[in-house]
């Protein structure tokens, strides 16, 4: 298993939550290929004792990959990068983290920022 928390640096001074910056620095090393599809990942207290976290934040970042269909949890057997994480592509990831951080700035909520995303999705 690859040391994980080696990969992660977090920013105090960044609008985006840390348990956002743990997510988004997961999914950009399954993108990158820094964690293959199958790695597990470290167990959420482990991760979050590295990083000097709250257990509960490195569970929200897990809980938000798994629901992106980015790590799967097999309960006792850890939670692990799936194959369709390795397929994200970094540009995207990066695009994301961009707007984002824009949203927030111009003080929009998430929800709206959501629905703004969904709605150009889907004018195609």
């Amino acid at each position: 298993m690859p040391v994980l928390a080696d990969d992660i640096t977090l920013d105090p001074d960044s609008p985006i939550p840390p348990y956002e910056q743990v997510r988004l620095r997961i999914a950009a090393l399954a993108a990158g290929g820094a964690l293959a599809a199958g790695t597990k990942l470290p167990p959420v207290r482990q991760l979050a004792t590295d990083l000097g976290l709250a257990a509960n934040t490195v569970a929200r970042a897990y809980k938000e990959l798994e629901q992106a269909g980015l790590v799967e949890t097999r309960g006792r057997a850890g939670t692990v990068v799936t194959a369709r994480a390795t397929g994200t592509s970094l540009r995207a990831q990066t695009a994301a983290v961009a707007y984002a951080q824009t949203t927030r700035s111009l003080g929009i909520p998430t929800e709206t920022a959501l629905a703004l995303v969904k709605a150009a999705l889907e004018a195609g």
